[in-house]
């Protein structure tokens, strides 16, 4: 039997803790043995000083256990961090009962902003990890020595699972469920409860890219802009140089320098977020965005959609178009 403990600080989304248990719990239900000997057991703890645990939509959740009351050092199989909470003292109670429980337990999961805790912990030193898209820069800033990746779902690296923001702990789920018992289970599952069980394309296609803005006003801003005005145009190194009056050399290290990006991925990235709100916004044709938006025909616009959210442009208006044009 798999136990799984979930951490459950305030003030998050209780749909995340409650839809993984009901996740589990149809494991339990598609794969019958012994009433005694369920494939899980869950239950929720929270680090509050009482049992009753807030969400943000001011709906509440009864906790099982305080952590307080938990023996960190006893052998356990699964503990999960659903978020990191709404003040710093409850984030501190978490980490510390981590740094103690994680070397006894077999996995330690978190989900959403919960990779922040165990980045705290020490836990993700070294180790690959993931978490909400709008974490993500920050958290690699905070923690220089975790690998943070930008893409996943959810990342395993040795005993320690990541995943992203929100609903992204349903796919960590199913992953569990498939890595304890077998894929034939968590398809099950998945397909009783409506869900994919590999959910197609990575977190990018769910974020905006969070454009890179000169740090001080002056021709490197002032040239972002004028991009954005110009997308269909010549927007080579040589042509954005000329354009502020310096060397193309000299042009990418300070563009670099006052930005953090490469003037060509800026560039791509602009480009690829305005073809995008096409897609999300116009019925026009995709040879009409591509050249629109400086990728020149459809070809170009998917290959940079697949590298970059591994999804076709046609996939992306699927999911993301609007239902009603205003």
């Amino acid at each position: 039997m798999h136990t799984f403990l979930i951490i459950v600080p305030e003030g998050g989304m209780l749909f995340e803790p409650t839809g993984i248990a009901d996740i589990l719990m149809q494991a339990n239900r598609l794969r019958p043995t012994a009433p005694a000997h369920p494939p899980y057991q869950v239950s929720i703890a929270t680090p509050q000083a009482h049992r009753v645990i807030q969400g943000m939509s001011g709906l509440n959740l009864l906790a099982d256990h305080r952590l307080a009351d938990l023996e960190p050092t006893l052998p356990r199989d699964t503990i999960m961090i659903t978020g990191r909470g709404t003040s710093i003292e409850e984030g501190d109670i978490v980490v510390n009962w981590l740094r103690q429980a994680a070397p006894s337990a077999r996995r330690v999961v978190s989900i959403c902003s919960g990779a922040w805790l165990l980045a705290q912990a020490g836990l993700l030193d070294g180790r690959r990890a993931t978490t909400h898209w709008r974490l993500l820069e920050a958290m690699q800033a905070q923690f220089p020595t975790v690998h943070v990746e930008k893409g996943p779902i959810y990342l395993q690296d040795g005993n320690i699972w990541t995943s992203a923001g929100v609903s992204s702990g349903f796919d960590l789920t199913l992953a569990l469920v498939e890595d304890d018992h077998s894929f034939t289970l968590a398809r099950d599952v998945a397909q009783d409860l409506v869900m994919f069980l590999r959910r197609p394309g990575g977190q990018s296609q769910f974020s905006r890219f969070l454009l890179s803005q000169a740090s001080s006003p002056g021709p490197i801003r002032d040239l972002q802009a004028w991009i954005l005005q110009n997308l269909s145009g010549d927007l080579s190194v040589e042509r954005l140089a000329e354009h502020v009056a310096m060397s193309p050399r000299n042009f990418t290290r300070v563009f670099t320098r006052e930005t953090g990006i490469s003037p060509a991925k800026y560039v791509e990235e602009v480009r690829l977020d305005v073809a995008r709100q096409h897609l999300e916004q116009s019925s026009d044709k995709l040879e009409h965005i591509a050249a629109a938006t400086g990728f020149g025909n459809s070809l170009n616009l998917r290959r940079v959609f697949e590298r970059n959210l591994q999804l076709t442009p046609s996939d992306y208006r699927e999911r993301f178009h609007a239902r009603t044009m205003s």
